[in-house]
């Protein structure tokens, strides 16, 4: 029987602070594994400072090292799944760039795979990271997980071990905007959950934003519940039932003070309003979901590759001595 295999995945966008550090933990931590072939693929979506620069020479000095550069940046959703499905191995690890998923966890995330799980995934036990987007984080899984349809994983980011069963699975859902944490939660396979503390980044700034967090948050309801758009039609009942006893409360007061009682206009102006604005919020809600079937039927390809380094290389042990 031949050697199993590990393919490592690191998308990484402007990381040259960071990437030479990650590669030489992951190799120390193969070296100490001692018994697996590895590959180790960057990705790099399209990076403005010297990552590229510093991941060629790091391919040149390790074969094992694969590095894909894309033509621009294309997210941060769909250029990791481009990586993913480009990898060999029999598992397939995925690790950010910045040092966030600590590279020790290797260790225990394959020991995990040979005991039988199909996915071992890192759990996020705390976070040193601002205490009020940590909290907030928490809050939005516990969200998502009540309107969900199926049982949704808690403070988990996508770093984790996935065995080619599991990849071939999501490879099979054909989305072309994927969101891989629900795809894994949606799986159901054996998974085994491991928890850790999460440091702070050392080095650089992180590339998360407002509108790539509401983003990914948003795709995680929309693509599990219909919730959001059921509370729309229940709201509709619920307004036109509540402004119907309004104004029949309304008609009572005139008919009984009728010469005293003046209803004014601030009440009416205040009331349309008020359902100006819900009505806005739930014509942007079904926007989301019409712009995810929009994207579905875009069917547009996860990235475009500028090139590709050391893919004709095969699988090999880990390099003895680090990169410098």
């Amino acid at each position: 029987m031949s050697q199993k295999t590990i393919s490592i995945i690191t998308p990484c966008y402007n990381e040259e602070g960071n990437v030479l550090n990650l590669y030489n933990q992951v190799r120390e931590v193969m070296l100490g594994i001692g018994k697996y072939d590895y590959e180790h693929i960057f990705i790099d979506n399209s990076s403005r400072d010297n990552t590229v620069a510093i991941l060629k020479s790091i391919a040149a000095e390790d074969p094992n090292v694969k590095i894909i550069v894309n033509a621009r940046n294309f997210g941060h959703i769909r250029s990791p799944i481009h990586a993913l499905f480009a990898a060999r191995g029999d598992a397939m690890i995925g690790i950010v760039a910045d040092l966030q998923d600590p590279p020790p966890m290797i260790a225990d995330l394959i020991r995990e795979w040979e005991n039988g799980a199909y996915c071992v995934l890192g759990i996020k036990r705390t976070s040193e990271e601002n205490s009020l987007m940590f909290w907030a984080r928490k809050q939005y899984y516990r969200i998502a997980g009540r309107l969900s349809s199926i049982e949704t994983i808690q403070n988990y980011t996508g770093f984790g071990l996935y065995d080619r069963k599991v990849v071939d699975l999501v490879k099979s859902f054909d989305d072309p905007y994927p969101y891989f944490r629900g795809m894994i939660a949606e799986i159901g396979l054996p998974t085994v959950k491991l928890l850790y503390d999460q440091p702070a980044r050392k080095f650089g700034i992180t590339k998360n934003n407002w509108y790539t967090l509401y983003d990914i948050g948003m795709l995680g309801i929309i693509n599990h519940s219909k919730v959001p758009l059921r509370l729309a039609t229940f709201a509709g009942f619920a307004g036109g039932v509540l402004s119907f006893v309004i104004a029949f409360g309304y008609l009572l007061a005139k008919l009984l003070f009728w010469s005293t009682f003046s209803v004014g206009i601030a009440p009416m102006i205040i009331g349309v309003f008020f359902l100006q604005s819900i009505m806005l919020v739930f014509l942007g809600i079904m926007g989301e979901y019409v712009g995810a079937i929009y994207t579905q039927l875009q069917h547009r390809p996860y990235a475009v590759e500028l090139e590709r380094i050391n893919f004709d290389h095969s699988f090999g042990p880990p390099r003895a001595n680090p990169v410098l």
